[in-house]
């Protein structure tokens, strides 16, 4: 059985990527390193500094790399499309896009891409669910499951 660990997330400004994840998700960070093995300085050049951060059982390591690329993710390229994290009602998840909204009104952070969240929309199983970005333009989806599957 494989169980994962963690969600690689590469940012050009950290600071600004952890306040913002603290902030929206509740995340706390955990551990940072700022000296790397070989094998990390080879896979991920310009690499300067790793935060790991927690939002109940996941764990973001949020990483700064100077050099990167400024094209933001999407497109029609081979890619993570979105990650889903699943909430445990659904005013939980009517709080959370009003709060991504409050958020990026309030003007504290660098946003990638203007785009507003999606409206909620329910499927015919009645699971609930809506995407937005985060600071760096990764689009993750928030999930009502009602009967927890």
């Amino acid at each position: 059985m494989t169980v994962h660990h963690h969600i690689g997330v590469q940012t050009a400004d950290l600071d600004n990527c952890l306040a913002w994840y603290a902030d929206y998700l509740g995340a706390r960070e955990t551990w940072t390193l700022e000296k790397f093995s070989e094998l990390t300085l080879s896979r991920l050049p310009g690499i300067t500094r790793l935060t790991e951060v927690l939002v109940g059982d996941t764990r973001f390591h949020l990483f700064e790399r100077s050099g990167q690329d400024d094209r933001l993710p999407g497109g029609n390229t081979v890619q993570f499309q979105h990650t889903c994290l699943a909430v445990d009602s659904p005013e939980e998840l009517q709080r959370l896009r009003r709060h991504w909204v409050e958020l990026y009104d309030s003007g504290r952070y660098r946003f990638a891409r203007p785009d507003q969240p999606s409206e909620i929309v329910i499927d015919a199983d009645g699971v609930q669910s809506f995407y937005t970005y985060d600071v760096n333009g990764l689009e993750f989806e928030f999930t009502y499951v009602p009967d927890g599957s």
